[in-house]
């Protein structure tokens, strides 16, 4: 390399531009021509040079781009949306079979600040009319309850259910539950429901929000009487109202449940 093209080279003016008819200064470089331009020459292999005290000898790997939302999984985008992003995305969802058998979506409905957060099952045909969860007959008698323990809806409440959408009922008419892939598919909705209200204390209302939350299945008797955890929150089971209604004498126990939840719910100042 001589004195010439040193400097140029250090001044960021090489390569030259060459006039149209004028031989190339190497043997090995390569023109690139655009239209209505002079042809640029460039050597097909330039040497190594200091860049910045840094010696590059070939392609530079550029540093990865940052991830984007289409990177993300499913539950973990799910976990960062704020309550109007979450309800606009379960009132569109359609991630599973169930959306196209029911009317709407059934989000939630409550106090979004509740120190009580009582979940069950599923929407019914009343739920699915009307877009509330616990709105025909079991959610009477589940108001019931909570004015049994000095709760009401909407008032430190909030009341949720594993899956979004109605489950289909069989021959004889009686909803079925949600299958496990279904569950798997809605979980995230309601545990980012839970993150957002971060409650004092969890009641999963039947075997199936039971289950679900604690991730275990195990029959529902063997799973009252116990406080469990769900992320640090005490989680009570009881029997879902449905089944009290079919089982009246069950109700008794469903108190017993209630009661245990008022103990094992300490009020504290919300952070």
């Amino acid at each position: 390399m001589d004195r010439n093209e040193a400097v140029l080279r250090e001044l960021k003016l090489y390569p030259l531009w060459q006039r149209r008819g004028e031989p190339a200064p190497v043997a090995a470089a390569q023109t690139v021509q655009a239209p209505g331009y002079a042809a640029l020459t460039r050597p097909a292999q330039l040497p190594a040079q200091p860049v910045s005290g840094i010696t590059v000898d070939g392609p530079v790997a550029l540093p990865a781009a940052p991830a984007t939302a289409d990177d993300k999984s499913r539950e973990q985008r799910i976990g960062e949306l704020g309550w109007p992003q979450l309800k606009a995305m379960v009132r569109d969802c359609a991630a599973c079979k169930l959306r196209a058998g029911c009317a709407q979506t059934v989000f939630g409905v409550g106090d979004e600040q509740a120190e009580w957060l009582f979940v069950g099952e599923g929407p019914g045909a009343d739920e699915d009319a009307q877009g509330e969860p616990f709105v025909g007959q079991a959610g009477k008698l589940l108001d019931n309850m909570l004015l049994a323990i000095k709760l009401r809806r909407g008032q430190n409440v909030y009341i949720a259910n594993i899956v979004k959408c109605r489950p289909p009922v069989d021959v004889s008419d009686k909803q079925l539950p949600p299958k496990p892939d279904e569950i798997a598919t809605c979980l995230p909705y309601l545990q980012r429901q839970i993150g957002l209200i971060k409650p004092k204390i969890i009641v999963a209302l039947g075997k199936t929000a039971a289950t679900a939350l604690l991730g275990k299945d195990a029959a529902l008797g063997s799973l009252r009487g116990t406080v469990h955890d769900y992320c640090g929150i005490p989680l009570i089971v009881t029997y879902h109202p449905a089944y009290l209604l079919r089982s009246p004498p069950e109700k008794a126990k469903a108190w017993q449940d209630l009661c245990f939840a008022v103990q094992a719910h300490q009020p504290q100042g919300r952070a």
